[in-house]
């Protein structure tokens, strides 16, 4: 069931205020574990597009993903142009929430949208000895988290990668040997065809892709020997505070040793960078917004095709079927804020 929009969007804005409070405080949010003080940034992010190609006043069914506040980030709506009455909406899986309308083609036969939030973002930092790891959420359905996805199966394979590796008993020790033949194994390239659907097989396969497909790879072998992670996608930001467009999304992994926490893994930029090798296994830079978690999501109100691979760019439906994305306009950018 939805939720009238301005409601949400208040709720999103008092829940970053507590989260705020609670980094202050140097607490983890979902736990209470204590957490290793790092970096902070303040940006704005801009969400935008619009879906082009349509007969004016034609009806389209419309689903944006929603950045969300959370251990890592505060997040509140500081503007947005929508065409009609929205509604949020979260699905039932991994909670993911989503902007939902449905609106008509205007006379230049586009539906065109736009969502601004203020992020505050937090650097993740794990120290696994001092227990600053973030603690899974009440609402986490962490079996979900050992199970296969389409894309991303949890033997042959992926674990065939494995045969002449001995994984340590620790959960945390093992998940560094995956981290470290996955990173070995693939090269980071988005050259050719094929890439970029978060394939585990087709990674195993081809030796390269983008973050989708290194992480699905980690994802496998992990859920493959028993240690729960999960999938998530958002977008990257330069370095370089400013302000700027950017290209298109970025993922990441999380895992669970031992029932301990979570702890982050950013294996494609390691691979990018690897001067930062060491650093990218149990930490994240605060150079990053998160939208959405998991894999074969069903979205709310149910879309007419099938669950979709992941959810980070906008979908579309017309007459009940899937709109092509080709024929979708996409347009993020950031602006820090002094």
């Amino acid at each position: 069931m939805g939720m009238p929009l301005a409601r949400i969007l208040a709720s999103f804005a008092l829940s970053g205020l507590v989260a705020g409070v609670i980094f202050a405080q140097g607490s983890s949010r979902t736990g209470g574990a204590k957490t290793t003080a790092g970096k902070q940034r303040h940006f704005l992010f801009t969400y935008g597009g619009a879906v082009k190609g349509l007969t004016p006043g034609t009806a389209a069914r419309v689903w944006l993903p929603v950045a969300v506040a959370g251990p890592e980030q505060v997040v509140a709506i500081h503007s947005k142009n929508l065409p009609a009455k929205a509604k949020v909406h979260h699905e039932k899986q991994y909670g993911n929430a989503m902007i939902y309308f449905q609106a008509k083609a205007n006379a230049k036969g586009e539906i065109p949208f736009e969502i601004v939030y203020d992020v505050r973002r937090k650097e993740v930092k794990t120290d696994l000895a001092a227990n600053a790891v973030l603690k899974p959420s009440a609402k986490e359905n962490v079996t979900r988290f050992l199970q296969p996805d389409s894309k991303v199966p949890i033997a042959g394979k992926p674990l065939d990668l494995l045969k002449d590796k001995k994984l340590p008993g620790d959960q945390f020790a093992a998940a560094r040997v995956l981290y470290d033949v996955v990173n070995g194994h693939m090269k980071y390239s988005k050259v050719g065809k094929g890439w970029g659907r978060g394939d585990s097989v087709w990674a195993c396969d081809s030796k390269f892709g983008n973050c989708s497909d290194f992480h699905s790879l980690f994802i496998s072998m992990a859920r493959g020997n028993a240690i729960p992670a999960k999938f998530e996608m958002g977008f990257p930001l330069p370095s370089k505070r400013g302000e700027g467009p950017i290209g298109g999304y970025h993922c990441w992994a999380w895992f669970l040793p031992n029932q301990k926490g979570w702890v982050p893994v950013d294996i494609s930029e390691a691979n990018r960078h690897p001067d930062l090798k060491e650093y990218y296994f149990g930490n994240l830079t605060e150079d990053r917004v998160r939208f959405t978690t998991g894999r074969d999501i069903n979205l709310q109100p149910p879309q007419e095709a099938g669950p979709l691979n992941f959810f980070i760019y906008p979908y579309v439906e017309v007459a009940g079927k899937t709109y092509p994305q080709e024929s979708i306009t996409r347009r993020f950018a950031y602006r820090d804020v002094k």
